[in-house]
């Protein structure tokens, strides 16, 4: 499957994708440029906020990796892509909680990204694991999830560890609602029927209802995001609509065939217990913000931690995720037993060694 011509150097590879997303929605130009300062801070960061360039690369750097069979994938798959919800029943579950980059790929694409993601977060030392230790921890999970058709984290009798692990300080309910409350009121003209999705999903009796917006995440910045606060029963609750693109993926690889948003359809196929309040409506993501109804940053975990298990727990739930596409876990248990030993340490080394080329490269075109 064909793919565009790599771009020269990550200035031109940013420009050609923001044209791109430009083509499809209004960006934000302020949080574009906070974008690119976040970009420069550190290599971790710099992948985080890339994606696009991770698929421009992809084939070119690991030919013998992009061969392997295709699934519904994360695509943006990190360390940091990780969150807590509460289900139907009202029960907390861990997992993946981010989906916008979702489209068919190669199943190695989330592997060799996680691992990559993991080494770059302990070059910066925000992980105190080493690259193959990681590596076998993620294999670990991943292998074990295929071999019992997958199973979601529930964290109650069967993880309360994660549950321990995850009700970081920044998550506390004090904590959380007071850097919500701090957001800016939103000012300008306003998406209107952004504001009416927004309002719909406001329970009745809600009232002081604020508009504000928010900055979070790397590879969504520049994307419209608003958030609708409100007051409900003596206490605050947020919903949020994020904007939706079609995944990175189509920009790298024009001849994908799709610019298909698959959002909806990677969580309602996966071993998965859904968020019941999040949705995709005429291109916005919807979703309810709250202190048990977010991403888990690795800044929140304790210092006291098993990083090998949670590695596991995060390969593990990849393997959930690509179990939703049907035969996947006969097809890659086959790929998977024909790959030497080490695939994947020596896939993130080389990834992350042009990343951190890429980064260095960046870093000096914007102090110049």
């Amino acid at each position: 499957m064909s793919a565009r011509v790599v771009a020269t150097d990550i200035a031109d590879a940013t420009r050609s994708f923001e044209r791109w997303l430009g083509q499809r929605l209004r960006l934000r130009r302020d949080d574009l440029a906070y974008k690119h300062e976040q970009m420069a801070a550190d290599t971790f960061s710099f992948l985080r906020a890339t994606f696009y360039r991770w698929a421009e690369l992809w084939s070119e750097e690991l030919p013998e990796v992009a061969e392997a069979p295709r699934v519904l994938a994360v695509g943006d798959l990190h360390v940091e892509n990780y969150g807590t919800w509460r289900d139907v029943e009202g029960r907390l579950i861990w997992g993946v909680n981010d989906f916008d980059e979702a489209t068919n790929l190669p199943y190695t694409v989330d592997l060799v990204r996680l691992a990559t993601s993991a080494g770059l977060a302990a070059a910066e030392g925000h992980l105190a694991i080493n690259l193959k230790e990681a590596c076998a921890a993620i294999l670990n999970g991943y292998s074990s999830s295929l071999k019992v058709g997958g199973r979601p984290m529930v964290l109650a009798e069967n993880d309360r560890w994660l549950r321990r692990l995850a009700g970081g300080r920044l998550r506390d309910p004090v904590s959380f609602w007071s850097r919500m409350s701090g957001l800016p009121t939103a000012r300008g003209p306003l998406p209107s029927k952004t504001q009416e999705l927004l309002l719909q999903r406001l329970p009745d009796g809600a009232n002081a209802v604020r508009f504000a917006r928010r900055r979070a995440g790397l590879g969504s910045l520049g994307l419209e995001r608003l958030v609708a606060m409100a007051t409900w029963n003596s206490g605050l609750i947020a919903h949020e609509a994020k904007a939706l693109v079609p995944s990175a993926w189509e920009w790298a690889h024009p001849a994908h065939g799709s610019e298909r948003i698959n959002y909806l359809d990677l969580i309602g196929q996966a071993v998965r217990c859904p968020d019941p309040l999040l949705d995709v409506r005429e291109g916005w993501l919807m979703r309810r913000l709250s202190p048990d109804c977010s991403g888990v940053l690795l800044a929140e975990l304790p210092k006291r931690r098993d990083e090998g298990r949670l590695l596991k727990a995060m390969g593990w739930e990849a393997a959930n995720i690509h179990l939703g596409t049907r035969g996947a876990a006969r097809t890659i248990g086959i790929d998977l037993a024909r790959r030497k030993q080490g695939w994947l340490r020596d896939a993130a080394t080389r990834m992350a060694r042009r990343l951190r080329a890429d980064w260095k490269d960046w870093r000096a075109a914007q102090s110049g």
